[in-house]
């Protein structure tokens, strides 16, 4: 997926999942009553905080991988008419394997 949006320093431009639309018992969810989700893949990733010194920190997470992340972390972007969140690293709270 080729998207026209490249993340600064230590941000992450992550595809969220879907809401979930029924509960574990089956029962359907209004749109009202969905939550934000707080899974996604990530699409890609900026260049890396710098340290003290100057230097790039890569950051631990890559495209492609599937994350975790905040609840009410990050900013909610649409691009070409699909939605995005922008997180930065330390808002990603681990990596699906």
């Amino acid at each position: 997926m080729a998207i026209k949006l490249k993340p600064l320093g230590d941000r992450v431009v992550v595809k969220q999942s879907e809401a979930e639309t029924k509960t574990a018992s089956g029962i359907v969810l209004p749109d009202s009553a969905k939550e934000k989700p707080t899974r996604g893949k990530v699409i890609s990733v900026g260049a890396g905080k710098q340290d003290d010194k100057g230097r790039l920190m890569e950051l631990s997470v890559k495209a492609g991988d599937e994350v975790w992340y905040g609840k009410y972390s990050g900013t909610d972007v649409e691009v070409d008419g699909q939605k995005f969140v922008i997180i930065r690293e330390s808002d990603i709270l681990g990596v699906i394997e």
